[in-house]
């Protein structure tokens, strides 16, 4: 039976940025992805947004990871020629409540090291963006936008240059965990042993755990899977930033964003569904967003929006639970030796996928075996 250093479960951009930490710093490395692609999961369902770090609780991962993550990534995309864009963003206020809960963000972003954001009256805002309509707003320079397909190409040739592998149309069946390693077999019965695993499979990362013989099951949350559509605008987009309303519970709000072309889509929403495969946008649902988007952008035409697409954010609480913190679970939680497991890895995931990468290789490497 062949023997390798590492395993990487998941080739997104959360697993290929794992991989490619362990491969600089000297591992074996390969990368096992059950579909044909790179990148075909919530890593290409996404607004595609470099997050600048307001929203998450002080000490948090979400929030250290993503500051920490989005330097990284301004730094690599730069290095890397990776197409992108610092265009900033408008935090709304559409109604005079909303106005404190302004001060409350910036408030929780310093705490977070992000201390950049400025409160904006109603003609600084409109000043910036003429077709806006707001009570008030934060304005977020270093909020940007990327080719996130580009950025996990580059990943990849990270990797693959550090002596990495990545084996697409490989599906995992189950694993034994032991003291000395971690035994995969893949759906076809091929056996590859491995002493450290990294489980980065996303939305299919707990049934992926569940068939780990030797982790106990206590150790694997609940899959929730709350589904966000995105419309898309007829013609080129009205704003040149990103808007977004005052966070909602289990989301951002229906925020607009333009891509690298200029194109503007708007969503995501929040949707709980039951199956991580529910990726048909039902067209109905583009109703409830022109009430929203009308808020801070009342010109909105009707019948300018349009189905687009959809991804699912891969939660590990219920809809009517708190939201929880990303989930990076080492051998000091469940005992595995050279196991780790990342749970509910959603939004700010793409931001800190750099950060992430070294998180877990240093937390791997030191319990090396």
């Amino acid at each position: 039976m062949d023997r390798i250093d590492c395993v990487v479960i998941g080739a997104g951009v959360v697993g290929l940025a794992v991989a490619r930490a362990l491969a600089l710093r000297g591992r074996e490395v390969m990368v096992l992805e059950a579909a044909d692609a790179i990148g075909t999961g919530t890593s290409s369902r996404n607004s595609e947004v470099i997050h600048a770090g307001i929203y998450y609780p002080q000490g948090s991962l979400k929030a250290g990871l993503c500051v920490t993550g989005k330097a990284m990534l301004y730094d690599y995309c730069a290095a890397r020629g990776i197409d992108h864009s610092r265009c900033g963003k408008l935090l709304v206020a559409t109604s005079d409540a909303q106005v404190a809960q302004l001060q409350g963000i910036i408030s929780k972003a310093q705490a977070n090291g992000v201390h950049d954001l400025a409160l904006l009256t109603r003609e600084e805002a409109r000043a910036l963006e003429p077709q806006l309509e707001c009570v008030a707003a934060v304005h977020s320079p270093g909020t940007g936008i990327i080719d996130s397909h580009a950025l996990m190409l580059a990943l990849q040739g990270d990797l693959e240059d550090a002596g990495g592998l990545l084996a697409l149309n490989s599906p995992l069946a189950h694993a034994h965990c032991a003291s000395s390693a971690i035994t995969l077999v893949a759906n076809d019965g091929t056996e590859l042993q491995a002493g450290m695993v990294v489980n980065a499979a996303g939305l299919q990362a707990q049934a992926l755990a569940l068939r780990f013989a030797g982790l106990d099951a206590r150790w694997v949350p609940p899959s929730h899977y709350a589904k966000g559509n995105y419309f898309t605008l007829a013609g080129r987009s009205p704003f040149l930033r990103l808007i977004y309303p005052v966070p909602e519970a289990a989301g951002l709000g229906v925020h607009l964003t333009v891509d690298l072309g200029g194109q503007a889509k708007f969503g995501p929403d929040v949707q709980w569904v039951d199956s991580p495969d529910d990726l048909v946008v039902d067209a109905a649902r583009g109703e409830a967003f022109y009430a929203e988007v009308r808020k801070y952008w009342p010109a909105l035409q009707d019948g300018a929006l349009r189905p687009g697409y959809a991804g699912i954010r891969p939660k590990i609480h219920a809809p009517d639970a708190p939201a929880k913190d990303f989930l990076i679970q080492g051998p000091a939680v469940h005992g595995v030796a050279g196991l780790v497991n990342l749970f509910g890895i959603e939004s700010p995931g793409l931001t800190s996928s750099l950060a992430i990468g070294d998180c877990v290789s240093r937390l791997l490497l030191l319990s090396e075996r």
